[in-house]
Order: C-alpha cells, then sequence, then structure tokens
C-alpha cells in the first residue's frame, strides 16, 4: 500500500467506485489529489513545561496556540492507560532542541492554507465524513466477521504463528492476551473518527510495548494479519475488497504512531493507568487490591511499583506485586493503611472497584536465582508476603522443581489474612511449604514465637538463596540471625527499604 494511509485515499472508499473492477493501486494514485488527512498535523512538539498544544480557534487560521493544560480535575495527566484525553504527546525533540533522530521523517506539524479555516481542533473538516465513513467498513466487517472477540481469537493465532517471541513478552496467558486484543479492536473502531484520541491511544500502546521488549518488527504483518482474520470469519458474499483496504491502511496509520510511541519510550519514564478491579478488605487496616492496568505491564515476580491516586496528586509510594504474570495480567497490591488519608490510607479506605490509580514502571530485583541447584528460603513479616507470594506463583507456573520454604511472621492469627491463596499456590508448586510463625496469642495449627528462631529450628540454610520482605527492622533482624546461622550476606536478597 505504500506510506500512505486511507485517509490520503477518499476516493478508494466512495461506494460509486468499487466494485469496477480496477486495480486498487490504480486507485490510489487517483485517490492522491485528496488534501492531507486529518493526522497531519499531530506530530508532537516539545512544549514549555506545563504547556501543552491545544488547537487554534477558528479566527486564528494559520497559527499554532499555546495554552494552559487543563487541570488533573479535568482529566487524567497522560499516563499509559485508556485514552481519554486528545491532546498530542509530548516528545519528538531532545534536550538540545534537536530533532529525536528515531522520529526522522514524520509529518511536520500543518498550517493551514490561506484563506482555509480549519475546524476547532485544528484539523480538516472535509475529511470527518471520510472519517465517518471508514468507520462504518470497519464496524460492518467486524460485525461479518463474527465480532471483536472471533477476531481477537483468529489475530492472536496467526500473529503467534509468525512471531512467537512477541507474545511471550507480554503479561497474561492466551485467555487473557485474547481479551486485552478483542478489546484494542472494538477501542480501535469506537475511536476512528477522534484522531487526536486515536494517535494519542497508538502513541501510548508503543510506549507499553517498547516497555514489555516488543521489537518493532514483530509487528510488521500485524495488518495484514488483521485483514485476514477477519476475512477468514465472513460469510460468503460478506467479504469486500473496500474492507480489506480499510483495515490494512488503518494499520498503516496506527503503526506510525505506535512506533512513534516506541521511540520515545526510551527518554520518557512510562506509566499506566490501572482500573480497580477487586478490592477486598482483609483486615481492619488492610486490604488486597488488585488492578487491570489498560495497556500492557510488565513486572518480573518479586519487583514493586510505585502508586499514585487521584486523592494524593504528585504522591508515589512504592508497593510489592504480588500478581503472577504467566497466569493474567492483573498486578496485585497488599496495602496496610498507615493512616485514613495518604496513598495507603486512600487504597484501604477510599478505593473501590471501577477506580483508576496510575502505576510507574516495575522496579527491583528480588526474582529468582538462574542457578536451578539452589533452594530457596522465604522470610516474610506482615504485608511483606506479597512479593514472595508471587515468587511461589513463579515457582509453580513453571514448574520448577527447587526446594522453596516460605516462614511468615505475624503477631496474632488475625494477620494471616491471605494464608490461604498463597497454601493453595504452595500445593500446586512441586516442592513449596509455607510455615506460619505466630508470635502472640493462641497460635492455632501454626509455630509460635519469633520468626527467626523458628528458621533456626527447621533447618540448615547455610546453602540457600534467602528472599527477605518486611518492615525495616524486621529485615535488620532477620539478616542478622541468618548470618549466625552460617548464611553469607550474598545469599540473602531483598528491596532497600523506604
Amino acid at each position: 500500500m505504500g506510506g500512505r494511509s486511507f485517509f490520503d485515499q477518499g476516493s478508494l472508499l466512495r461506494p460509486r467506485e468499487l466494485g469496477t473492477g480496477e486495480d486498487e493501486y490504480d486507485v490510489e494514485e487517483r485517490a492522491g489529489q485528496l488534501s492531507r488527512n486529518r493526522f497531519a498535523g499531530l506530530t508532537p512538539v516539545r512544549p514549555e513545561p506545563g504547556i501543552e498544544l491545544t488547537p487554534p480557534e477558528p479566527e486564528q487560521a494559520g497559527t499554532t496556540a499555546l495554552e494552559p493544560a487543563p487541570t488533573d480535575k479535568q482529566r487524567p495527566d497522560g499516563g499509559l492507560g485508556r485514552p481519554r484525553w486528545a491532546a498530542a504527546e509530548p516528545g519528538s525533540f531532545d534536550a538540545t532542541g534537536a530533532r529525536h533522530p528515531r522520529l526522522e521523517g514524520m509529518t511536520p506539524p500543518m498550517v493551514a492554507a490561506p484563506g482555509r479555516t480549519p475546524a476547532v481542533d485544528g484539523m480538516d473538516p472535509a475529511d470527518d465524513a471520510l472519517l465517518q465513513q471508514t468507520q462504518r467498513l470497519l464496524r460492518e466487517s467486524l460485525a461479518f466477521a463474527g465480532g471483536a472477540a472471533a477476531v481477537a481469537t483468529r489475530l492472536r493465532e496467526a500473529l503467534l504463528a509468525a512471531s512467537p517471541a512477541l507474545f511471550s513478552a507480554l503479561p497474561g496467558n492466551a485467555a487473557t492476551q485474547t481479551e486485552r486484543l478483542a478489546e484494542g479492536l472494538t477501542w480501535l473502531v469506537d475511536h476512528l473518527d477522534q484522531p487526536p484520541v486515536l494517535v494519542g491511544g497508538s502513541a501510548r500502546l508503543g510506549g507499553a510495548l517498547a516497555a514489555c521488549g516488543v521489537e518493532p518488527g514483530q509487528l510488521q504483518f500485524a495488518g495484514a494479519a488483521l485483514a485476514e482474520a477477519i476475512r477468514a470469519g465472513s460469510g460468503a458474499g460478506e467479504w469486500r475488497q473496500e474492507f480489506e483496504v480499510a483495515w490494512r491502511s488503518t494499520w498503516q496509520h496506527l503503526y506510525e504512531w505506535i512506533l512513534h510511541g516506541e521511540a520515545t519510550a526510551g527518554y520518557e519514564p512510562p506509566v499506566w493507568t490501572a482500573q480497580v478491579v477487586s478490592h477486598e478488605l482483609r483486615r481492619p487496616d488492610l486490604a488486597v487490591v488488585k488492578l487491570r492496568p489498560y495497556l500492557p505491564m510488565p513486572f518480573r515476580p518479586g519487583q514493586f511499583a510505585r502508586i499514585q491516586v487521584d486523592r494524593v496528586p504528585g504522591v508515589w509510594r512504592p508497593y510489592s506485586l504480588a500478581g503472577a504474570p504467566r497466569r493474567d495480567d492483573l498486578v496485585e497490591l497488599h496495602v496496610r493503611a498507615k493512616t485514613e488519608t495518604g496513598v495507603s490510607g486512600t487504597l484501604v479506605h477510599h478505593t473501590q472497584v471501577g477506580d483508576e490509580v496510575r502505576i510507574g514502571r516495575a522496579e527491583g530485583e528480588m526474582g529468582l536465582p538462574d542457578r536451578p541447584d539452589r533452594n530457596l528460603l522465604m522470610i516474610a513479616g506482615d504485608t511483606g508476603v506479597a512479593p514472595l507470594k508471587a515468587l511461589l506463583a513463579e515457582l509453580a507456573d513453571t514448574g520448577d522443581a527447587r526446594s522453596a520454604v516460605l516462614f511468615w511472621g505475624v503477631r496474632d492469627l488475625t494477620e494471616l489474612y491471605d494464608i490461604e491463596e498463597i497454601a493453595e499456590i504452595a500445593r500446586s508448586a512441586k516442592r513449596a511449604t509455607v510455615v506460619p510463625v505466630v508470635s502472640e496469642g493462641d497460635p492455632g495449627p501454626y509455630a509460635s514465637g519469633l520468626v527467626t528462631d523458628a528458621v533456626a529450628a527447621y533447618g540448615e540454610w547455610s546453602r540457600h538463596e534467602v528472599y527477605l520482605a518486611g518492615p525495616p527492622l524486621m529485615l535488620a533482624a532477620t539478616s542478622a540471625a541468618l548470618r549466625l546461622l552460617g548464611v553469607t550476606p550474598d545469599q540473602i536478597h531483598h528491596d532497600a527499604p523506604e
């Protein structure tokens, strides 16, 4: 199809020119007279701090206006989430003012022709009807093909055959990945007539894919695979050439903006917007919160990420991630509220299903050791069990044969807020054991006393890799006790307390 998108090929999509038997490439050549499409002016420009590009008013045709960005109360501020703000993404220029080398060749900002007044969004209103016509074609063909879910299933199978590494880089299993593909197809069709939203969403998707380690070349054949996935599901006589041209051309333009997002991800820290899908108050001061990022978010079991909530703008707090990325695309947080306010208080006391939070890039190096001959000792205090739960899930999901023993030290039985689920994960692993240790009151069926004493009495650990997670005082005391048991400092792993 060349470098042009179907927005430049309006005559190709007009009913009177369809079904004539003309070669589609000849039709494209005749369509070159159409004015530049509504996307032509959306190459991001680096504004001054606190300023975002807004389109000129009608009486300012031929100029570019700069206005302060809306407040956070008016819209989310650019996270890698569901695109709800239509402003173009920043990032086309580096710190010296030079154009970023990976963005060379992209469309420059549009200047309206003399005497021509753009629409209030700064775009050419003549293309509105074309965009809506194309939107109808995509929606109609998607329905003929069995709907977004059926098309997503065929699309994933085709992409998996062409590039097996693509989906292994993304969180979730086949079912969750297919579900996200279906949601993406629906979102694309619904927003095709809103170019700024479409451009911003594509760029944010590119940033998310880059964070997952997806290479640009792995997406080259997605347009052809998408068109074939729709054609294959269409009944006899339902598939038309205009459907294929619309899908392939749409993808060609989206692909350019996904590449732009991947390029900018290297120097703009990514942030994901996620929706709360589950909120369980396990104790009066503690909740287990499950989040689903709108775009793929990579993390390794044992890592943590920083969280921001709307009630406390500008404040980020680190939380360990207890999710299992091989199973689904959920991020699980175990949050103990220190106060009624703040990030922790908001997550525990003022958050419900459907709310949104922002998540920074996953951090931390507390992952499973590469050496298969090293068995594992895990010691958790309070909500420090979260990252160790993730490590247990990784052992179970990969069928790892190493031995792993998790000691969970708590004050009383009420603090074993997640014991059933953790015990179930341990049972699904090949060689995993969970040992709760209760320091105060009735221990019930579990060990009593200090967790360090239980560790010393349980076995010999000098050849194990040891993982610790919990309050700072617990980390210091447990590390000292382990050294007395013959465990060297290089065998002990934990994140630096904050």
